[in-house]
């Protein structure tokens, strides 16, 4: 297992993190995954208020006793931002009495989403306010946050110099957020990447046209040396349900380092599958078309037919956009089928793409059943 720290908090974390939103079988499955996570030498354990019983079943673990010192072990809860002081500090509160420990190395403000959630932190009153007075009693070390936001926000948040580290959403399949990357990095933030297995393309179950792409590695596996080939890039997120899906990234931590020349040919060879599968109907993700007047996220919608024709991703795409309408602010926009041919996006695409085609198109090919938030 490699470490890198974790920008500003100067605490060295291992390049995987165990992420605890889907070991929740049971406390034993908990406790078993846990312990396998620190026999592998991951040093970072993430949870969250909102992930049903994960802080409960860490917290069990923690005090049946585990192989590995509290002071070797950093605990990391979510909890999402709240209008006001008083309810933070309960939350907080709640959260280490669950977690049964008496400080959080790290808080994460949970989905900076909207700009509302902004206006909480900013508050002089609000969330933040029980948050500082935490970090200045001890029980909490330090303050980040998560986000499944635009960019613009993201970037904000990154602007207020209120945290030390950023929960991401970034991978090889999606690049948008890069520029925030380049600013936490410029800001000396920790960057954690989010589920890059499961939102990163579902790629512990890749359909043939992928892996036949990617050989003679797995797509997991190049995304994870993708994202870890870049040094601001702290530590990625292995959500495991069971011991048993914590084989890959250890494999892979063995490696961690600068892209050799054959990862970067099956780059290029995706690159190029993209091209001449899709042609002229591409979309590049410049985002010019937005806002769109029927709120449709068409970058996003288009991003998953790109996936889709190129690559067979036909899975994973059904599994996002079955959550447009249906996640909230977790993953906001309207369907395709919303659109009404206004013709508002079509002047402000450079490819002139047939926007309002395209979007049915999406629709046909991945509407299927709606999907939402493992905790909404």
């Amino acid at each position: 297992m490699q470490y890198r720290r974790f920008g500003k908090t100067n605490l060295h974390i291992s390049v995987f993190s165990l992420g605890t939103m889907r070991y929740l079988a049971n406390a034993e499955t908990a406790q078993k995954t846990i312990e396998k996570a620190l026999s592998l030498g991951i040093n970072h354990i993430e949870t969250a208020r909102g992930y049903g019983k994960s802080e409960e079943y860490l917290g069990a673990a923690i005090k049946a006793g585990l192989s590995v010192p509290r002071n070797q072990l950093y605990i990391t809860t979510k909890i999402t931002p709240t209008p006001d002081a008083e309810t933070m500090r309960q939350c907080i509160d709640e959260s280490l009495q669950r977690l049964n420990i008496d400080y959080l190395d790290c808080l994460g403000i949970h989905g900076l989403n909207t700009p509302e959630h902004l206006e909480c932190v900013q508050a002089k009153n609000g969330c933040m306010q029980a948050v500082q007075e935490a970090v200045n009693d001890g029980r909490v070390k330090h303050v980040g946050f998560s986000t499944h936001a635009s960019l613009d926000i993201i970037l904000a948040a990154i602007n207020t110099d209120f945290f030390e580290f950023i929960n991401l959403h970034y991978y090889y399949f999606f690049q948008h957020n890069a520029s925030a990357i380049q600013a936490a990095a410029k800001k000396d933030m920790g960057v954690f990447i989010i589920s890059p297995a499961d939102k990163g393309g579902r790629l512990y179950t890749p359909p043939s046209t992928l892996k036949e792409l990617c050989q003679p590695f797995t797509p997991l596996e190049l995304n994870y040396r993708f994202l870890l080939s870049d040094n601001r890039i702290t530590t990625l997120s292995v959500g495991a349900a069971t011991p048993e899906e914590l084989i890959v990234p250890l494999e892979v931590a063995d490696h961690v380092g600068e892209l050799t020349s054959a990862e970067n040919l099956v780059f290029e060879e995706l690159e190029n599958q993209q091209n001449i599968v899709l042609n002229t109907d591409k979309c590049s993700q410049c985002y010019a078309c937005l806002p769109c007047p029927e709120n449709i996220n068409i970058p996003e919608v288009l991003r998953l037919r790109n996936l889709a024709v190129a690559y067979d991703m036909n899975a994973y795409g059904k599994y996002r956009y079955g959550m447009f309408e249906n996640a909230g602010h977790w993953f906001p926009g309207m369907k395709g089928n919303r659109c009404t041919e206004c013709g508002d996006c079509l002047p402000k695409c450079p490819e002139n793409l047939d926007i309002p085609a395209l979007l049915a198109d999406t629709h046909e090919r991945l509407n299927g059943k709606a999907g939402r938030r493992l905790w909404s």
